[in-house]
């Protein structure tokens, strides 16, 4: 993704389908992991992947573009002065109609953490948000699908200031999850996704629906590689999806 061009200077290339990652306009930006991340490798899965191609300047192209680098912002900046895509003074999340979190709120949580709130009780969570931060969390993921957690937009039911989606998440189960091995399946889920805007496009409001135990039922499915016995209830999921440099999202 990088060339050097010119008195030792390295330009790096945009990402195809995020913004805000590289350029005059980041140079200060406080990065979690370190330094920007490089998605070249979930890139691929998203290509060979995906069910939908959208032309250029599309609205499903120019909302799969917003979603995909918010989902890089909120994953890999630590600033809310460094967040483009987001109105920090009005934003809230929200998952399955639960009370909306804020932006402070949101980074406090961390992570998959925003994404896999549960009032299941703990002894029958396969993965508790409550106990993992920002960088567990995403080594967790990071470890189960090496190659990434592709998403890609396959429907938009309505444009700015309200926009109304249907997503598709999928990503490969090649390494383990906390104490399952690995099936090497593709594992995917689908959900409903609403991002309010303001005249700038940055989101003030998100809200997400989705069954999260379709998700987190694939990762159990595997033989305890502990001995302990599988779990067999969840309400957990992940929608969202490396280290310094690499992302998997």
């Amino acid at each position: 993704m990088a060339s050097t061009k010119g008195h030792g200077h390295v330009i790096i290339a945009e990402d195809k389908y995020r913004s805000h990652i590289y350029g005059e306009g980041e140079k200060n930006t406080q990065w979690r992991f370190g330094g920007p991340p490089n998605f070249g490798v979930v890139n691929k899965l998203f290509e060979e992947g995906r069910t939908k191609e959208w032309s250029k300047g599309s609205l499903e192209e120019r909302v799969q573009r917003l979603v995909k680098t918010w989902e890089m912002e909120i994953f890999h900046k630590t600033s809310v002065h460094d967040f483009k895509t987001i109105n920090p003074e009005k934003f809230t999340i929200s998952l399955n109609g639960r009370k909306p979190l804020t932006l402070g709120e949101g980074m406090k949580i961390g992570g998959y953490n925003i994404f896999l709130q549960t009032s299941m009780p703990e002894s029958l969570r396969a993965y508790n948000p409550s106990v993992e931060t920002s960088e567990s969390s995403h080594r967790i993921f990071t470890t189960t699908f090496p190659r990434g957690f592709a998403l890609e937009i396959l429907q938009v039911y309505s444009g700015p200031p309200v926009i109304v989606y249907k997503f598709r998440h999928w990503a490969f189960m090649e390494g383990p999850f906390k104490s399952h091995a690995p099936t090497g399946e593709m594992v995917e889920f689908y959900g409903i996704g609403i991002f309010t805007v303001d005249e700038s496009m940055r989101v003030e409001k998100v809200e997400f629906f989705y069954d999260a135990d379709e998700l987190i039922g694939s990762l159990i499915k595997g033989p305890s590689i502990d001995g302990s016995e599988a779990s067999a209830t969840s309400s957990l999921g992940c929608p969202f999806l490396n280290k310094f440099c690499t992302s998997k999202i």
